[in-house]
């Protein structure tokens, strides 16, 4: 029978520190004596406990006590965690307590968040959300701070090899004389910063992209492209964006930006390099890269293969009837060059999310004759509102005063389950919704179909879920909402000659149709690139489970297969906005990183494969 000295007391009376500084010593002590009733007792029956690898090896939510007995019962003895502290005073808001912490485990240090609630029955503090992330391995931490690394060898030396000297000889060794133990595929956001902190934590790594130069990714797009989420929102690791970089940042400027931060942070790069196979041999635990650098084969030998591709995996180009006969022009929008030379053409546009809108946008600028074909409703919200409601509080100038940096603004999100997640978004866009109530008439009004997801927790959710859908508001949606952008209806029946028909019989006449339809699961580069069994033994990318549009159960608490272990060995994906670029190329570095040091990584919750694409 647990002894009572393990509970924590009643805290009718004491304060949030007292309260959490309680619940952490039974929490700590019953860890170290290895009583997992005792531990699982701490949790609300609704209670989550998610972990980013200090625990699992894996980026995995338990829920309620089962899951939490579950999972100690598995990684408890291995983990022996210890340490448990608050790292700053706790705070309270409608009856739950929120503290930051900080642990160590057997071969880590990391830090976290808690949120106790009073139980009604006994009184006692219950946990209802503890989140534990790994931030440093023990005894290789990153050269930083009093580990920064010298520079330089003071005093004479004859064989005296220089900064430049050495990483010469690392661009001449790296893939050919010496083996990457990784290899990241895709030179974006994605890729750059994992190669970075690949860099950082002394792991052979290279980045392969098949552009020009990094940034080319950017450089490529069409000309108006911005970033619609805002600078603090964005930051790379390591290297924060200047104080007077701009809000909503252009993407020649972000390609600057990562063609700069490649060559600063010496992240390994090969640009020009196109990966044409990859194979796995189980035996050894290599794979074999088969890449066209600069049209020369070279054969690369990793353990570890990381697909940074892109978090939407390969473009979706519809096959419609008639296609092959229509005698303009045809792409999709990651294809599209920009406006200019379509000024005062008819372009029908074939969607109406975030690509839609903004390519629509710019050819009205330019003068075209422009018609949005909306298929199915979609989730707008005005980038202003946005910025105010929805991420103000953790990334804008107001929360960097109020002493919310990137990193607490992106653990704090990090701490909210996505079993609940959209209970504290709706209230959001409950206050969105009334504040441009106006807006969101004219828009009716106009016969734009317009939704707030399926259960009303609008943008944020649409994301996590499925990735599709919505379109923050930079301009083009008051272009809807006046009639300069015309607006259709439908599915598309067929192509002719000069035209697109829809379902309905409506024809719209066009010198150019743009395929805003999205992209498929980023299995599809695998299927691609190593096999279709590989592809398929993997599963879907991206996906919560919730059962919502586009989003199938079951439920699986966490992205599927993202900056994790996925059920082919040595594989990984890693992608989303620059946001999760920059937060969980951490915890997939830390992985990498345990393995290549040797390090026993034993995988609790490895992901289920539900669906294949």
């Amino acid at each position: 029978m647990t002894d009572m000295l393990e509970q924590p007391a009643n805290t009718g009376s004491a304060t949030p520190d007292q309260r959490v500084d309680a619940w952490l010593e039974a929490f700590g002590t019953a860890l170290t004596r290895r009583d997992v009733d005792a531990v699982a007792g701490l949790f609300g029956a609704d209670s989550f406990w998610r972990d980013l690898v200090a625990f699992t090896w894996n980026i995995k939510t338990v829920e309620g006590r089962e899951g939490v007995a579950d999972m100690l019962h598995a990684r408890l003895a291995d983990t022996d965690p210890s340490g448990f502290r608050a790292t700053e005073p706790a705070s309270e808001e409608d009856g739950v307590v929120g503290a930051w912490i900080a642990f160590e485990t057997a071969v880590g240090r990391g830090v976290g968040h808690l949120r106790l609630k009073r139980d009604d029955d006994s009184g006692e503090d219950r946990a209802f959300t503890l989140l534990t992330t790994m931030q440093e391995l023990k005894g290789h931490e990153e050269g930083t701070g009093q580990r920064r690394p010298r520079g330089t060898e003071h005093g004479a030396n004859k064989h005296r090899v220089t900064w430049s000297e050495q990483r010469e000889i690392e661009e001449r060794e790296l893939g050919y004389t010496r083996q990457p133990y990784v290899v990241i595929i895709g030179g974006g956001q994605g890729g750059i910063a994992l190669g970075a902190r690949m860099r950082q934590l002394g792991v052979p790594a290279l980045v392969l992209d098949k552009h020009d130069c990094p940034g080319d990714q950017w450089r490529g797009r069409y000309k108006s492209l911005c970033l619609h989420d805002p600078v603090w929102y964005d930051h790379l690791p390591y290297l924060p964006f200047p104080d007077n970089w701009p809000v909503f940042a252009p993407k020649d400027k972000i390609a600057d930006w990562l063609e700069m931060y490649t060559k600063v942070m010496e992240v390994p790069y090969w640009s020009k390099s196109e990966c044409t196979s990859a194979s796995y041999d189980e035996a050894t635990g290599e794979w074999t890269v088969h890449v066209l650098r600069d049209g020369e084969p070279v054969v690369l030998r990793p353990h570890q293969l990381v697909i940074a591709t892109g978090m939407s995996g390969k473009p979706n180009i519809p096959e419609f009837p008639g296609a092959h006969r229509f005698q303009g022009e045809q792409h999709h929008s990651s294809a599209h060059p920009g406006p200019d030379a379509y000024a005062g053409r008819k372009v029908v546009v074939i969607g109406a999310n975030n690509s839609a809108h903004d390519i629509c946008g710019a050819l009205w600028e330019v003068g075209a004759d422009v018609t949005m074909v909306q298929r199915s409703s979609t989730h707008i919200v005005r980038s202003d509102s946005l910025m105010e409601l929805g991420l103000g509080d953790l990334y804008s100038e107001r929360a960097l005063a109020a002493g919310v940096t990137t990193q607490k603004a992106d653990l704090t999100f990090a701490s909210l389950p996505y079993r609940i997640m959209h209970e504290f978004q709706i209230p959001i866009y409950d206050r969105i919704r009334e504040r441009d109530a106006d807006f969101y008439d004219r828009l009716d009004k106009a016969g734009f179909l317009h939704d707030w997801g399926d259960d009303g927790s609008g943008l944020f959710m649409k994301y996590l879920r499925r990735a599709s859908g919505y379109y923050i508001d930079v301009g083009a949606s008051e272009l809807v909402a006046n009639g300069d952008i015309a607006l259709a209806h439908g599915n598309v029946r067929e192509l002719t000659e000069t035209s697109v028909v829809l379902e309905d019989g409506t024809e719209l006449a066009a010198d150019l149709v743009v395929y805003a339809t999205g992209y498929g699961s980023m299995n599809g580069w695998v299927a691609d690139l190593i096999s279709q069994e590989v592809a398929d033994k993997v599963g879907k990318c991206w996906g919560l489970g919730s059962d919502t549009t586009k989003d199938p159960g079951p439920w699986e608490g966490e992205q599927r297969n993202m900056w994790k272990p996925t059920r082919q060995d040595g594989l990984w994906f890693h992608g989303g906005n620059l946001h999760q670029s920059r937060h969980y190329s951490l915890y997939l570095a830390l992985q990498l990183k345990a393995r290549y040091e040797g390090i026993p990584t034993p995988v609790y919750g490895l992901q289920e494969v539900h669906h294949l694409r």
